[in-house]
């Protein structure tokens, strides 16, 4: 990766020079930078790391730089279900696919050449031409599997997940409107959204419910795999 990174510099300034992009010495300080996380980073976190080195740049010449480096292909701008902006290296030849806690954000790299191949097989069969492609797999890590309650309410369960309803809680008239509406303990749902605030929508039976925060938090539920 050392070497690689090398050529990349050195082709950052063949191009950046060739092409007579003002402050080269300041672009490629946020180059350098940028090549040594190994991480996914938004604006702030590289302008963050700049400064941990005592390069001060603004905000505007940072963004700039990385749009910049996105038009010359070192690096590229990608947008996770969360809907911040990231950015990642770019390195010519390479591809590779995610995967994205949903409890903790983490993001993991990962490259398969059988689903690659498969993937070229059906485009083929659809007689479609594949220009470029990227696989986002949203779940949970090893890491907070590790740390999950076994039972929780409902109100803390993430977008795809699903689980099984383990027991009602809170009085009577909370329960009763559960059973009106369809819920029963041992059904199997699937969490279609939860933003952390507001409604959640879930699944049940090919039918969609929605449901205010407090009665989601009444409802105990249990992971279930896929």
């Amino acid at each position: 990766m050392k070497q690689l990174h090398t050529y990349e510099k050195k082709q950052f300034e063949k191009l950046f020079k060739e092409e007579n992009i003002d402050d080269f010495e300041n672009r490629f300080k946020v180059l350098e930078t940028f090549l040594e996380t190994e991480r996914h980073v938004t604006i702030a976190e590289l302008i963050e790391d700049l400064k941990g080195k005592n390069i001060d740049l603004s905000p505007e010449f940072v963004e700039e730089t990385l749009q910049l480096m996105c038009h010359f292909g070192f690096a590229q701008k990608v947008r996770f279900e969360n809907g911040d902006i990231r950015y990642e290296h770019r390195h010519l030849g390479h591809h590779h696919d995610h995967m994205i806690c949903t409890k903790c954000g983490k993001i993991i790299e990962f490259k398969d050449d059988q689903l690659e191949s498969l993937q070229s097989r059906i485009v083929s069969n659809y007689g479609f031409h594949m220009l470029q492609h990227q696989m986002n797999i949203y779940g949970i890590c090893s890491e907070c599997m590790k740390t999950r309650d076994k039972f929780m309410p409902l109100i803390m369960a993430k977008p795809g997940e699903r689980l099984r309803i383990k027991e009602f809680v809170g009085g009577h008239n909370s329960r009763m409107r559960l059973l009106s509406m369809g819920f029963r303990v041992g059904d199997t749902m699937e969490v279609i959204s939860n933003q952390g605030s507001g409604q959640l929508v879930v699944s049940l039976d090919y039918n969609r419910y929605v449901l205010g925060r407090g009665l989601a938090q009444k409802i105990v539920v249990e992971a279930q795999d896929k």
